[in-house]
């Protein structure tokens, strides 16, 4: 398929028309070096991909957006509808072609792609189909883009980075999964809504996998500075452990709700990976819970597993995972978590 990227060439034989329509200043210099070109490839168009490429495009966090997905028409389609809101946006162009040369030199690549799961398949074997694509998926981006940070989105997001860090060769710190970062904010957003507060005042993380066994971090959670389970114990305030668990309890549900319900979820993990955009494109050395390498933290060994853990992230993408005081029931959560994922590893024989 053709690329369809603004162009000054409208004139008789391609003629630049930006020469007639402005006219250069006298004593002009060579744009500065330090003047960085920002280039984002989005892998996959689907509802995730799309609502991921929009708010990339928003907020205005790269020059260049690049889309790559297998089925050509869907793909122009997608690319010429973002195009088209060119008015309404912050300048970016916008490329968009199956082949995956269309993503050379850019600074972050985002994979959403991912098999669905067909009726009665078990999960193993969606698995085992999704390892498969990305075998398609990663070395070429590696290939075109030695430098950049791969951001994995795609489910079962955790496996599936440790899978694309194998593939692509590249250093750990330039792998990361999306992981619970969502997860977390869907645990801040309820912790908030029973409190009755903002959620931007709550700071509370989900750790470990991605799924069933993730950890909430009920011990570090603080709400305006203030530590809520300590101050609960001080006040002498009763609360129900029940309670607590019941919250962790619909924050992994939350997603098969939404799905339920629409079919699928896109404007959250949206709105989450951009997140993540932003703290990596623009070094804000912010703290996210992601999937990293997580080997050798809190305890966790038995093998090479990326799972999420608190993490600064800048332009080098892994900067470090934070040293938050764990209780020793979290701890072993954590660590139960880790074993589940390498469980899933091993069955692949990866």
């Amino acid at each position: 398929m053709h690329n369809s990227a603004s162009a000054s060439s409208l004139g008789p034989g391609g003629l630049d028309l930006s020469q007639a329509f402005f006219k250069p200043i006298q004593n002009t210099a060579s744009p500065s070096s330090t003047k960085r070109h920002t280039k984002v490839s989005v892998i996959g168009v689907g509802n995730v991909g799309m609502a991921i490429a929009q708010t990339i495009l928003t907020q205005d966090l790269a020059d260049e957006l690049a889309l790559i997905d297998a089925k050509a028409d869907k793909l122009r389609g997608e690319m010429l509808d973002l195009q088209h809101a060119a008015a309404f946006l912050p300048r970016t162009k916008i490329v968009a072609s199956v082949d995956y040369a269309v993503t050379v030199g850019s600074d972050l690549c985002i994979v959403t792609a991912g098999a669905r799961q067909n009726p009665g398949e078990s999960r193993l074997n969606l698995l085992q189909r999704n390892v498969a694509l990305f075998s398609h998926i990663i070395p070429p981006l590696a290939k075109y883009s030695p430098d950049s940070i791969l951001l994995i989105v795609s489910n079962p997001v955790d496996v599936l980075t440790y899978v694309s860090w194998k593939m692509s060769g590249f250093p750990s710190n330039r792998v990361i999964g999306s992981g619970t970062n969502l997860d977390s904010s869907r645990f801040r957003f309820l912790i908030a809504d029973h409190l009755d507060v903002n959620a931007q005042d709550v700071q509370a993380y989900i750790v470990g996998e991605h799924g069933d066994s993730s950890v909430a971090l009920w011990s570090s959670i603080s709400i305006g500075g203030v530590p809520v389970l300590s101050f609960l114990e001080k006040q002498q305030i009763a609360y129900e452990k029940e309670t607590l668990e019941n919250i962790h309890k619909a924050v992994v549900e939350s997603a098969y709700e939404v799905i339920s319900l629409k079919g699928y979820t896109s404007w959250a993990i949206g709105y989450s990976v951009a997140n993540l955009a932003r703290s990596l494109l623009r070094d804000q050395r912010k703290i996210h819970p992601v999937s990293v390498l997580a080997k050798g933290f809190y305890g966790i060994d038995g093998g090479d597993v990326f799972l999420s853990l608190p993490t600064q992230l800048g332009r080098g993408g892994v900067l470090g995972v934070t040293n938050i005081h764990l209780t020793d029931e979290e701890m072993k959560r954590l660590r139960e978590s880790a074993k589940t994922i390498l469980e899933v590893q091993s069955q692949l024989g990866i």
